[in-house]
């Protein structure tokens, strides 16, 4: 598989890469786990934008699994914070 270049996805990898280096300078600095869990996510989120750039072809359930892993993590990082 050829690498496309696309717009989008390309400023989709960015923001997730500034969001999960955002997680961890906040986790580092006030120990907030939910933080990190939502860095995490998006670092899942990048994983999934970077092979659609890359061109690198993985099978569609792995695109699944990324994307629910993460959808679970900014949940449980949500939760955490509400019960606070």
């Amino acid at each position: 598989m050829t690498a496309i270049p696309d717009l989008v996805d390309g400023i989709n990898l960015i923001l997730c890469i500034v969001i999960f280096l955002l997680g961890y300078l906040v986790y580092r600095k006030q120990e907030r786990i939910s933080a990190f869990l939502i860095g995490i996510a998006f670092g899942m989120f990048g994983l999934s934008h970077f092979s659609v750039l890359s061109g690198i072809a993985f099978p569609d359930v792995t695109f699944i699994l990324l994307r629910i892993c993460g959808y679970i993590l900014v949940a449980a990082a949500l939760w955490l914070l509400l019960s606070e």
